[in-house]
């Protein structure tokens, strides 16, 4: 009889095969029709009692299902961002608790510069123009969403690996990037031939392109509000492909409606997937409003897909569980405090 237990529940691949080839014998892994379910809370008793180790992609683990595993030792959670775990009820009962920080690294990187372009080149707004009925005229429009890269300041917000991936990516094309991250050390930014902006004020004052690349944690929820969407220069860009709860929505729709802000592409919402009453700026776009034509780009938190991505995962989630399960590593471990 297998030693230890991994449960997948949400059946994200065919079978177990790799799973099982990665974490050996002595584990049993399950997953899908053994059991399949929508939600933690639909787990049968007596699988829960058998779970040493819990995969998750887009349950929540909340302190009641914590409750359920009694022999849970190790949590990997199937991606980058941890919000949809309770580290602190896995941490009263010394549930260590993982993520996958370098799955799809370039794939977001490459998502927030394509928002970028197709605003800024104007190819969004050229496309919705061009399928209109009867179409706009055959030729350019001037908008001020049009701008050449090179005069461009491009700030990022959140220096990790995708920021810098991003970063890499705006410098090549010429934009004059500028980060800021406080968590930093001295020197990251002479080693990446950027600027850094030693406050977040400083660094808005000079982005025509801010994009965002933060967790979301206690300290980064709502940072980009009102006041500090009024500080970017007219007409600038807003890019978020990280989490949506860094970002007032409305906020942003005050300063797109007022011509303040020339556009936004936004890959995340504050509540994913949207529920009604959706936000004024999200409803304004499916009506397909007049004053939003080519200025506002949405995708369904999509910006991390890929096949080869989705690949990463499996086999990066079925690695880090292993490390940690089996050998007490910490590969990838997050802190309870860590915010």
């Amino acid at each position: 009889m297998a030693r230890l237990t991994v449960l997948e529940p949400e059946a994200m691949y065919p079978d177990t095969t790799l799973e099982q080839e990665i974490l050996g014998p002595e584990v049993e892994v399950l997953h899908g029709g053994a059991p399949h379910t929508g939600t933690l809370d639909a787990l049968p008793d007596e699988v829960c009692a058998r779970v040493d180790g819990l995969l998750i992609f887009r349950h929540w683990l909340k302190p009641h299902h914590v409750a359920r595993f009694p022999r849970l030792k190790a949590v990997v959670r199937m991606g980058v961002g941890y919000d949809r775990l309770d580290r602190a009820a896995c941490a009263d009962r010394g549930i260590r608790v993982c993520n996958v920080p370098d799955y799809g690294t370039m794939e977001v990187a490459d998502h927030a510069i394509a928002l970028t372009l197709a605003l800024r080149r104007g190819i969004a707004l050229h496309h919705d123009l061009q399928r209109d009925d009867p179409p706009a005229a055959w030729r350019y429009l001037d908008s001020p969403l049009v701008r050449r890269l090179g005069v461009q300041g491009f700030g990022i917000v959140g220096l990790g690996r995708i920021g810098t991936a991003v970063a890499l990516r705006a410098k090549a094309l010429g934009f004059q990037v500028r980060f800021f991250d406080p968590y930093l050390p001295n020197g990251v930014d002479r080693a990446l031939g950027i600027g850094r902006a030693r406050t977040l004020e400083e660094l808005l004052r000079g982005a025509d392109v801010l994009s965002i690349h933060v967790p979301d944690t206690r300290t980064t929820r709502g940072m980009i509000g009102a006041a500090q969407l009024a500080l970017l220069p007219r007409d600038a860009v807003v890019v978020n492909t990280a989490r949506g709860t860094s970002l007032d929505v409305d906020a942003l729709e005050a300063a797109l409606r007022s011509g303040h802000l020339a556009g936004a592409g936004l890959d995340v919402l504050p509540v994913e997937p949207p529920v009604e009453p959706v936000p004024a700026l999200l409803a304004a776009y499916r009506r397909r409003e007049p004053w939003l034509k080519g200025r506002l780009i949405v995708t369904p938190h999509s910006a991390f897909h890929t096949p080869e991505a989705w690949a990463d995962i499996r086999l990066k989630s079925a690695e880090t569980m292993r490390d940690v399960l089996l050998h007490g590593g910490s590969a990838n471990e997050i802190r309870p405090d860590q915010d």
